[in-house]
C-alpha cells in the first residue's frame, strides 16, 4: 500500500458509517506502527470528535502493540541491559521517549560521579561518596508525598523530578554503580527493592529509598521477622534485571489501580504476563 493510499484509507476514519470504520480500523490494525505518522496527520486534520477518539485509540493500540514486541524481545535476548528495559517500560506512558535520551543522562551522572570516586576508596567509602554525589549534590529522593504516582515507576520522570519509588531509585544507582564496576545487585526483598553490595568476602545492603542507608543481613533478618515472613534466599541475593522489571511493572499496576485507571492497569497487567507466563 503506497503513502496516496493509506491516507485515503486513514481519512474514512472520518466516515459516518460504523461497518466502514470498522473495517478500515481493523484494517489499519494490521499494518503496524508505520501508520502513525499518517493517523497523527489525520487527527490534524479533523475536527470531528468521533474521528479524533478513534484515531486517539488507534494510535495507542498500536503504540501498546510495539511495546509488548519490545519487552517480549528484550526479556528474552537482552536482559543484561537495565536501562533498555526501563526505557522501554518508560514508553509505555511515554512513547516518543527516545532511548539514547535516556542513556545521555546516565552517562552524565556516572562521568561526573567517577571524577569523585578515588582509587583507593574502600567499599563503604565508595557508597558514602555516591550517596553524597546523588542524594545531596543532585538531590534525588523518595517522592513519599505521591508514592503511587504512575511517574514514580518510569526512569525519566525520576531524571527530570529527582523523586521515584524504591525501584526506579535502585534501577538509577544500579545502573551507575555498574558503570563504575562495582558488584552491586539489586534485591527482591517484600514491600522494600533495596541493592546488595556483594563479592566473595563481603555483603552488606543499600537502602536506596532512604537515601543510600547501609545496613546488614542481621536487618533483613528482624525486618522478615516483624513481617511475619518465613526468610528466603532471595530476600538476601541478587535477583536478575528480569525481576527488576517485572517489579517495576507491578508497581505501575499498583499506580494506576489507586488512581482508577483500570483501563491501563490492565494492560500493565498484560506486560506482566509476557514476562512471566501467567
Amino acid at each position: 500500500m503506497n503513502n496516496k493510499e493509506l491516507k485515503s484509507l486513514v481519512q474514512l476514519l472520518d466516515d459516518d458509517d460504523v461497518e466502514v470504520v470498522g473495517h478500515v480500523e481493523e484494517k489499519l490494525k494490521t499494518l503496524g506502527t508505520g501508520v502513525i505518522p499518517f493517523l497523527e496527520e489525520a487527527w490534524e486534520q479533523t475536527f470531528n470528535p468521533k474521528a479524533h477518539e478513534r484515531i486517539e485509540d488507534l494510535v495507542h493500540f498500536l503504540q501498546f502493540e510495539l511495546v509488548q514486541e519490545r519487552l517480549t524481545h528484550w526479556y528474552e535476548h537482552e536482559k543484561e541491559d537495565l536501562l533498555k528495559g526501563m526505557w522501554i517500560l518508560a514508553t509505555y506512558q511515554y512513547p516518543d521517549l527516545e532511548y539514547t535520551q535516556l542513556s545521555n543522562k546516565i552517562e552524565q551522572l556516572y562521568r561526573e560521579i567517577w571524577t569523585q570516586m578515588g582509587p583507593d576508596l574502600l567499599p563503604f567509602d565508595q557508597i558514602k561518596t555516591i550517596n553524597s554525589m546523588l542524594f545531596e549534590k543532585y538531590k534525588f529522593r523518595a517522592n513519599t508525598k505521591n508514592f503511587h504516582a504512575p511517574g514514580n515507576s518510569m526512569i525519566n520522570s525520576l531524571l527530570e523530578s529527582s523523586k521515584g519509588n524504591p525501584i526506579s531509585l535502585s534501577a538509577l544507582y544500579l545502573l551507575i554503580t555498574q558503570k563504575l564496576g562495582l558488584p552491586i545487585f539489586g534485591v527482591n526483598l517484600p514491600n522494600l527493592f533495596v541493592l546488595t553490595y556483594k563479592t566473595d568476602k563481603l555483603q552488606f545492603y543499600i537502602n536506596v529509598f532512604n537515601r543510600g542507608l547501609i545496613f546488614s543481613k542481621e536487618d533483613i533478618d528482624n525486618y522478615i521477622s516483624q513481617l511475619q515472613l518465613m526468610p528466603q534466599n532471595e530476600y538476601f541475593e541478587p535477583c536478575d534485571h528480569g525481576q527488576i522489571i517485572k517489579r517495576s511493572l507491578k508497581n505501575l499496576m499498583v499506580a494506576f489501580d489507586k488512581i482508577g485507571d483500570y483501563h491501563k492497569s490492565d494492560e500493565i497487567k498484560k506486560l506482566i504476563s509476557l514476562i512471566t507466563g501467567s
